[in-house]
């Protein structure tokens, strides 16, 4: 069961993720500035991203194995018809519909948690969110088939891929264990939405995942434009973000079951924070004026030190989505469903807003590495609101929790 969801929500990721490659040929066909690109790419993760709520409440009253099949048999139709798309507005209308397919993770996350105790349910979670990967998986294939067969082909292949893996999914899945007739009432769901503790995980959400997303549809246009790339080449290094962002969620679920979300998400948000900071700085050239005439010096990131900080960057985000889930089933497992949905949908909407500000900001600025500067900013807030909410009150130092206190504490 497992396994055969996880593959499910690896291919609608890959789907959800596809115009971030099939964007770049598109683009240079309709002659797109980087605003209109950022749209293009971003239009999918919205309706992902706002139909993660209705769904996951959705799961809680009617079982994830039937709104996963509907939604993989559905949105084939969508991603089949975008390969006839000769307009902005089309790709635009299209990618909202196929764009569900990204609300598949609040349907498979209570659905996966729901058949495992809660000391297995981080690993299990983790190991279901893995199917990220299907952000990399997605850099392999699409410019594969751009490459042979133009882009296309892809929204075709990707159309035939939801049917397939919904006969794969619904063979190899079970009956939600969870779906009972005495399912709670809607207005029950959504009360737990008052909890102040669901709204800063949404906070923590919107740059694990928000900006996984974002980074993911964003990266290859980027490699292509600053370091002169082709799509092939452009992808192949932009997995190494999207490829350790999924593999790694698994870890961080066993070491926030082993550690406590906390203490992950703590210094997930810290390695994140130093990433980000090298990879803001500009190409800079300098000028110094010296006896012997001016000396010129530059500074930028070679290409390869650029790929390792953002496979490291990637390792961060993917331990940080799995541990803001972790805190989720272990606070509100009898409200998966309304929880996940609401956090995954606050997220989601950092991947679809965070795209559209990049495009903004290169238009205005005319500096690529703009996008993590903005980054760089969001993590600088999500680290002084986990400071003030919980580092003050809990041991991550490693310290023992209930350690006695020390003779001058105990004075005090």
């Amino acid at each position: 069961m497992l396994v055969a969801t996880t593959w499910a929500f690896t291919v609608c990721f890959a789907v959800w993720m596809m115009f971030g490659v099939t964007g770049i040929p598109i683009r240079a066909k309709l002659g797109l500035n980087s605003f209109e690109f950022g749209l293009l790419t971003a239009t999918p993760v919205l309706t992902g991203a706002l139909f993660r709520l209705p769904l996951g409440i959705c799961t809680d009253r009617l079982g994830g194995r039937r709104i996963m099949l509907v939604l993989l048999l559905g949105c084939a139709i969508p991603v089949w018809l975008s390969a006839y798309a000769t307009a902005l507005w089309q790709f635009l209308l299209l990618g909202l519909a196929l764009g569900l397919v990204g609300a598949s993770f609040s349907v498979g996350t209570p659905y996966v948690a729901r058949f495992f105790s809660k000391e297995r349910r981080g690993f299990a979670m983790g190991f279901f969110g893995a199917g990220t990967i299907g952000a990399a998986l997605n850099m392999f294939v699409a410019p594969w088939l751009i490459d042979a067969y133009g882009w296309e082909i892809v929204p075709k292949v990707y159309a035939a891929a939801l049917i397939v893996t919904a006969v794969i999914f619904w063979v190899f899945s079970a009956p939600d264990p969870a779906r009972v007739a005495t399912s709670p009432s809607l207005f029950a769901q959504l009360a737990v939405l008052r909890e102040p503790r669901v709204w800063k995980y949404c906070q923590y959400y919107s740059i694990v995942f928000g900006g996984f997303t974002a980074l993911s549809i964003w990266m290859p246009q980027y490699f292509k434009s600053e370091y002169g790339l082709s799509i092939a080449q452009a992808s192949l290094l932009a997995a190494c973000f999207a490829l350790p962002a999924g593999a790694f969620r698994a870890l961080g679920g066993w070491l926030s079951d082993r550690f406590g979300a906390h203490a992950v998400t703590w210094w997930v948000l810290w390695a994140a924070w130093g990433c980000l900071f090298l990879l803001s700085y500009p190409k800079t050239e300098l000028i110094i004026h010296t006896v012997d005439g001016p000396a010129h010096f530059g500074i930028a990131l070679p290409i390869w030190l650029f790929a390792v900080l953002l496979f490291v960057l990637g390792i961060a985000f993917a331990c940080g989505m799995a541990s803001t889930f972790k805190y989720i089933g272990d606070d509100f497992p009898d409200s998966m469903g309304a929880v996940s949905g609401i956090v995954g949908m606050v997220g989601g909407l950092g991947g679809f807003l965070l795209p559209i500000m990049f495009g903004a900001i290169l238009d205005r600025l005319g500096i690529n590495s703009s996008c993590f500067m903005l980054l760089y900013g969001i993590v600088a807030v999500s680290l002084v609101l986990n400071f003030m909410t919980e580092v003050r009150r809990a041991p991550v130092m490693g310290e023992p929790t209930g350690a006695p206190p020390t003779q001058s504490s105990s004075r005090t």
